[in-house]
């Protein structure tokens, strides 16, 4: 049974967001300010709570660790979690954590990108934001999907707001997931991503197909995710696109 949904989020960023956010149901902007009524904007809504660590605790205690033949990466992202995760209720913290983690990600510093030279700073200006909002779905240890939002189907969202082509929608979809086909971007990923909790994980199988992906906790059961993607994938996808052809 669905949760009752919190009151509406209002969240300050560093950054305003692009305006036409306000195509997808139950997102106002204001200047800097995202306002989202909870009740119009999430399909599904099952938990009231996210796991964070402070981004602060992430940059100085995270992102210069090495991984060794003793610790990978994802043990030390892990122990990290473990070690400095709190549960929050406020959804305005997890906006403004993911906010921090896709700056970093997606940061103007690191273009050109070799054999990405489509991408520029409007897209990582897409990219960050539409990670952002991304950050309020939300995945149980067991798999189950208990929070999903328009952003989760990255494509169909991106489209619908900055009226981007199929391609250049997927593209944007691939960057976000791949962090730039690169491993050394990986690795920045999977640290960063211990701000939110987990790790990125994509719902695709060989190809890009709209299953989107979220941020999953550690040793969550990828087959029961898969598993209810299926079920909602179709109607909840329309459900996107039809909001670009009323605006």
């Amino acid at each position: 049974m669905t949760v009752t949904a919190p009151p509406p989020i209002s969240v300050k960023l560093p950054e305003a967001f692009d305006p036409r956010w306000a195509r997808l149901p139950g997102i106002e902007l204001h200047g800097t300010e995202i306002t989202i009524d909870p009740a119009k904007y999430f399909f599904r809504f099952d938990s009231a709570s996210w796991l964070v660590c402070d981004w602060e605790h992430v940059r100085a205690g995270l992102l210069s660790v090495k991984e060794t033949a003793e610790a990978a990466l994802e043990q030390n992202a892990l122990d990290f979690i473990r070690a400095n995760g709190r549960t929050t209720t406020d959804p305005a913290k997890v906006l403004t954590t993911a906010w921090e983690v896709y700056a970093y990600l997606f940061r103007d510093e690191l273009l050109p990108v070799a054999g990405l030279e489509q991408i520029g700073s409007a897209e990582l200006r897409m990219l960050r934001e539409a990670a952002t909002l991304m950050a309020l779905n939300k995945v149980e240890l067991d798999g189950t999907i208990s929070n999903v939002g328009p952003c989760w189907f990255f494509p169909a969202a991106t489209s619908v707001v900055f009226d981007l082509d199929e391609e250049t929608g997927g593209m944007l979809d691939e960057v976000y997931h791949s962090t730039w086909f690169n491993e050394s971007r990986r690795v920045e990923s999977i640290k960063a991503h211990a701000a939110l909790g987990g790790r990125l994980v994509h719902g695709c199988q060989s190809v890009p197909d709209q299953s989107g992906g979220a941020c999953l906790p550690y040793g969550a059961s990828i087959d029961r995710f898969r598993e209810d993607l299926r079920a909602f994938r179709s109607e909840w996808l329309t459900a996107v696109y039809a909001c670009g052809t009323t605006s």
